[in-house]
């Protein structure tokens, strides 16, 4: 008989084929549990349930029952806590069931992240954003390498490393995903430039004018080649050297107070300013005095 494959070999990897396979577990594993008994999983990575797919679902429950049972661990006695199967059990709910048929498991809360999280992704009826931070919790909260990320859903790495980026989208184009206002390919363009203002516009026009995904790298493409080079700083206009006449002065009042460090500027209007410059006070007291010596000797 083949073996059913609905959740994956990356599940798999995670639960032992023998005690979870519906093949050989059907006889002793799936067990009719009342709805009241069961809690939902607190780390559930779905966030968002489209209620007209629940009414879908809920009518195909009433006409046909469900056809993949849920999958809980045993809190108690008549306590029981979903690892997977939360939209069936709602759908259930509005279908007025008071039992739904579930395997029954042994899983520690150390385990109950991983196994929801893989469990839904494998599924892949989560939103991209919602795919994104699942990701983002087995890596941050069961300390899971990407590689390995990939491996247990059945994905390639690069489809986990695009998936992560679309969390350093702004929050409007992120919530554009969940609503599914925007395609993950639109995304995967917009994600193409880096600035989050024109990210932000990209997806606005988008949204305006319907662009199409190539339409959205078209015009990345573009804003890459045309982007304004950093404005380069304006060259400092050279100094223009003094007349040497002017020349002259600077040396009379040099060897006058016998610094080499003084600076005479003078513009072509004839204003200027003469810069005697001094190291301490010592130095200032003595080109003072030097000074007024100096009127001294021109009032005799």
């Amino acid at each position: 008989m083949k073996k059913p494959s609905g959740l994956g070999r990356g599940l798999g990897a995670i639960i032992d084929s023998s005690e979870y396979t519906p093949s050989q577990t059907q006889k002793t594993a799936i067990i009719e549990v009342p709805v009241q008994e069961i809690e939902t999983n607190p780390w559930q990575p779905r966030t968002d349930f489209d209620q007209e797919e629940l009414e879908r679902l809920a009518t195909s429950i009433r006409s046909m029952g469900i056809i993949q049972p849920l999958t809980l661990r045993r809190l108690s006695d008549h306590k029981y806590q979903i690892i997977a199967g939360e939209r069936r059990l709602r759908a259930s709910q509005m279908a007025g069931l008071d039992k739904v048929p579930a395997y029954i498991r042994d899983a520690g809360d150390d385990t109950m992240l991983e196994l929801a999280l893989v469990e839904n992704i494998q599924r892949a009826d989560l939103n991209p954003i919602e795919e994104a931070l699942s990701y983002q919790r087995l890596i941050d909260e069961c300390s899971i390498t990407q590689e390995a990320m990939a491996d247990r859903v059945g994905k390639s790495r690069s489809a986990v490393t695009n998936s992560l980026r679309l969390l350093k989208l702004p929050p409007e184009i992120q919530q554009a995903l969940r609503q599914k206002e925007l395609s993950m390919g639109h995304a995967r363009a917009i994600m193409g430039i880096d600035d989050p203002e024109i990210q932000i516009m990209l997806y606005q026009q988008t949204v305006e004018f319907g662009y199409s995904v190539r339409r959205i790298e078209e015009l990345v493409r573009q804003y890459k080649e045309e982007k304004p080079a950093e404005p380069d700083k304006p060259a400092k206009a050279p100094k223009k050297k003094l007349a040497p006449v002017y020349e002259e002065i600077k040396t009379q009042f040099c060897s006058f107070f016998n610094k080499q460090d003084i600076k005479l500027d003078r513009s072509e209007e004839g204003k200027g300013k003469i810069t005697i410059p001094f190291a301490s006070d010592e130095e200032l007291k003595r080109i003072m005095e030097k000074l007024m010596l100096d009127d001294n000797k021109a009032e005799e």
